[in-house]
């Protein structure tokens, strides 16, 4: 027996409570979970508890009862390592762009998704926004981190362009005998860009060769990103600069980045114009959880525990984003925003910024690769959403093995509550096998359940702590602690 240790999760279990209304559907009784209060909870088990389908909303940790709930909700998880940005991620990225930079805040045809305005977990509330001058400006995050080009429309084909310039230089200064990789520049390639070279324009139209010539801030743009391009090369490439054919690795840099999709980093880490009209920044604070903070040498420099995200355009705070750094994820929890900014769709918005946050914490803890997204609810047309943020998983509700979304779709379109494991004989590995190991807290003392079993006193309450055993698993139930009057 010992004192009771600070360190420990110390959880207070209510069992499976009575049908409520549920906020999906709209069955008045037809939502039904377990539930349990957790005074504390450390990170790691916290973890383990959301990799068993537990979810936490402030203290109170519940679990969807999966085979009888009306609708079923299944813990999803996103792969940021893999992720790419869907054609309605990019739209919603470059309309936050455009609004920064040119206060351009018209909604184009077909922008609108499921995530635009609504999140499960987002919500549109008139809170109390904080003064510019309650913080400091040391504290602010600004959106540009490096420098890169403008993102505008016109830039959607700027890479193709650039590679067929690059190529027309390559070609013009090329000596005969040089060989060239003949997908750098094929002969349909050649015969193109000859004909933008060579051809002059008719007299009376086109530039007055007599005068400079005009230049552009795209051309300007792509001229300087062209030398900085030459410059890494240069320096990467065995051989010193004079060594290097300069031309040769403008063409082959340029098809490479031409061939790579944009990443959700190339939009949101990109340097804004000196004109900007809007400025974005971001802070990032511990908030008030059950969840202890924890910053071991090995994990992220912010530590891990329960974050707020500020979103804060020209001083003002119009969203907060709520999130858990845990040992192997982020996990997102709510989103409140300003309902006037509804129209630069926050919740997609954020969650991408949030991808793109666990990408940076993996690179100091490795093992933190993944994000969580709370809960998929297939039955539910409009909570589809989160399916559409791949490579990711769903948690199979009996053996708790994740499994690719892509192999679950078919049957829960079959079924709302499904079993993901394809082998019959799999069985949960985690499941209680003793439950005399359970740890209790009792009157302030620390002791296994068999020995609080012995010293009760009063009817039985074995059912309840199997049950409880059952569902946080046994590694669990041998850390945290079990409150009991």
């Amino acid at each position: 027996m010992a004192a009771a240790d600070r360190s420990s999760s110390i959880v207070e279990y209510f069992g499976g409570e009575a049908g409520y209304r549920c906020g999906y559907c709209k069955n008045v009784t037809g939502n039904l979970s377990h539930g349990m209060w957790a005074h504390s909870m450390t990170v790691q088990d916290y973890q383990d508890l959301i990799d068993r389908g537990w979810r936490r909303s402030g203290k109170y940790v519940y679990k969807p009862i999966m085979n009888q709930t009306c609708c079923p909700q299944y813990t999803i998880r996103c792969q940021p390592l893999h992720f790419q940005p869907s054609k309605s991620h990019k739209k919603v990225l470059k309309k936050m762009l455009k609004f920064l930079a040119k206060g351009d805040s018209s909604k184009v045809a077909g922008d609108e998704e499921p995530m635009d305005s609504h999140r499960e977990d987002a919500i549109a509330c008139s809170f109390v926004l904080k003064n510019e001058s309650d913080i400091s400006q040391s504290e602010l995050k600004p959106l540009s981190v490096e420098e890169t080009e403008r993102v505008e429309t016109e830039d959607n084909n700027e890479e193709e362009e650039m590679k067929k310039e690059v190529t027309v230089k390559k070609v013009e200064s090329e000596p005969p005998q040089t060989c060239v990789d003949k997908d750098s520049a094929g002969s349909s390639e050649r015969s193109n860009s000859a004909k933008l070279v060579h051809t002059t324009p008719k007299p009376g139209k086109g530039a007055d060769l007599s005068k400079p010539p005009c230049r552009k801030a795209k051309d300007i743009r792509k001229e300087r990103k062209l030398h900085k391009l030459l410059q890494n090369q240069t320096h990467s490439l065995e051989g010193t600069p004079s060594q290097v054919e300069p031309q040769v690795l403008l063409s082959q840099n340029s098809k490479s980045k031409a061939n790579q999709p944009k990443s959700i980093e190339d939009f949101i880490f990109v340097s804004l114009p000196d004109d900007a009209t809007h400025q974005l920044e971001f802070t990032r604070f511990l908030c008030d959880s059950p969840l202890e903070a924890e910053n071991p040498p090995s994990g992220p420099d912010c530590g891990y525990g329960s974050f707020h995200q500020q979103y804060w355009l020209d001083g003002k705070i119009i969203a907060v984003g709520v999130i858990d750094i845990l040992p192997y994820c982020v996990s997102s929890v709510y989103l409140y925003y300003d309902p006037d900014y509804t129209f630069l769709s926050l919740g997609v918005y954020s969650a991408l910024r949030e991808i793109a946050f666990t990408r940076q914490l993996h690179e100091k803890a490795s093992e933190l690769c993944y994000y969580y997204m709370g809960f998929y609810i297939h039955s539910c047309p409009k909570m589809r959403y989160k399916g559409q943020y791949r490579p990711s998983d769903l948690l199979c509700p009996e053996t708790y093995v994740w499994v690719p979304i892509e192999q679950c779709l078919p049957t829960l379109e079959h079924s709302k509550y499904c079993r993901f494991n394809q082998d019959l004989k799999a069985v949960d590995e985690g499941c209680i096998k003793e439950l005399g190991r359970v740890r209790v807290l009792h009157k302030r003392i620390v002791m296994p359940y068999s020995m609080y079993k012995k010293r009760r006193k009063g009817p039985s309450d074995e059912a309840s702590v199997q049950q409880y055993a059952s569902l946080v698993g046994q590694t669990c139930s041998e850390r945290m602690l079990l409150f009991r009057s």
